[in-house]
């Protein structure tokens, strides 16, 4: 028992010994640090880093985003009435022309009220015909006359509210396209929301992109966007057709509707595509790399060189933004060389020094 107290203690004090030890191990690199830093005359050594040399350029401004590929016209068919398909004419993807009857849903029953009012309509007819002849020779009074004219209007007017009965019957092609899937089979009972397939009308495909709204007053109808879509090796080229005039509130961006100026069979409507926008180049900018740029709550800095080879903090504004560079509207001037490299260690005031610094040819 007293053994094993005696390694126990035995044990804390040799781990206070090399606690000790480490702990002077570590003041006397600190002095020696410090006296290295006297002999330098109480200086920091000057921060190495890489500049930036600012200078008039132009700016080739493109919009990348993403869209989606929509076919000129679209629309879900579904019937106006409810009832039973008697009459099923969809070739899932053919091509169907204007008019062309799909589908007919059971009309026995109007058919019989229309039989029944072409008899009565007969009979009226013939009726106002003999009342016409003797209404000539003063035969009948003008009254019944009116009578059978009223007569046989309201039937003929049965008739037609009967016919535009039969005609929702029936579902039509508004357009001519490419059918979809089809999603009943004949003697299927249907309603109005039954989505019995789709038409497509792919003789002109246009693209949707959402561009940041700061583009609202850069973008013009008859711009050319490049687009690159999934599958496809070669680029395509599309016409800025309609820009929305609204910008949506909650992402702040701007809907966009080019035309595809080369059409391709491989490309079908629900496509994902990637499309860069290359706008009207911008003379005399000042631009700078986007690493350089240091962003912050309430404003956007970079870090520039003084006369006396210290880092200085400035606040610049910043217009348009491109894969590599950052255009500077205010906050730098010519000459001025901004720090590209050591952002994370530099300080105000700290001497710096510039290792290399290259101009904006360098990152176009």
């Amino acid at each position: 028992m007293k053994k094993g107290k005696l390694i126990f203690g035995l044990s804390i004090l040799a781990i206070i010994a090399i606690l000790a030890y480490v702990k002077i191990g570590k003041n006397k690199e600190a002095k020696a640090k410090q006296g290295s830093l006297r002999a330098m005359g109480g200086k920091m050594p000057a921060l190495a880093v890489d500049g930036f040399l600012v200078e008039y350029s132009k700016l080739a401004d493109n919009i990348s985003a993403n869209g989606n590929v929509l076919a000129q016209d679209e629309v879900q068919l579904q019937p106006e009435v409810s009832g039973r398909v008697t009459y099923l004419n969809i070739k899932e993807g053919a091509f169907v022309a204007k008019g062309t009857l799909l589908l007919k849903i059971n009309d026995a029953d109007l058919q019989a009220q229309v039989a029944k009012l072409k008899t009565q309509v007969k009979i009226a007819q013939t009726n106002f015909n003999r009342l016409a002849e003797l209404l000539k020779i003063k035969g009948v009074s003008q009254a019944e006359y009116d009578a059978a004219e009223n007569t046989l209007n309201n039937i003929k007017a049965d008739m037609q509210i009967l016919q535009a009965q039969i005609d929702k019957t029936e579902l039509r092609a508004p357009f001519s396209g490419k059918l979809g899937l089809r999603n009943i089979s004949l003697g299927a009972m249907v309603s109005t929301t039954t989505i019995v397939t789709s038409l497509q009308n792919t003789s002109q495909l246009k693209i949707d992109v959402a561009v940041p709204e700061k583009y609202a007053s850069v973008l013009n109808l008859g711009d050319v966007m490049s687009s690159k879509i999934a599958g496809i090796n070669e680029p395509v080229l599309a016409k800025v057709a309609a820009i929305d005039p609204v910008v949506d509130e909650m992402t702040r961006n701007l809907k966009v509707r080019a035309v595809l100026l080369s059409p391709n069979a491989k490309i079908v409507p629900g496509s994902y595509v990637k499309v860069d926008l290359k706008l009207k180049e911008i003379p005399n900018s000042i631009v700078i790399p986007s690493g350089a740029i240091i962003p912050d709550d309430k404003s956007t800095k970079v870090v520039i060189v003084g006369d006396s080879s210290k880092a200085q903090f400035v606040n610049v504004e910043v217009g348009v933004r491109t894969e590599n560079s950052v255009q500077i509207l205010s906050g730098l001037k010519l000459g001025d060389t901004v720090l590209t490299t050591g952002l994370l260690q530099v300080r105000p005031g700290m001497e710096v020094k510039i290792r290399k610094a290259v101009s904006n040819s360098t990152i176009q």
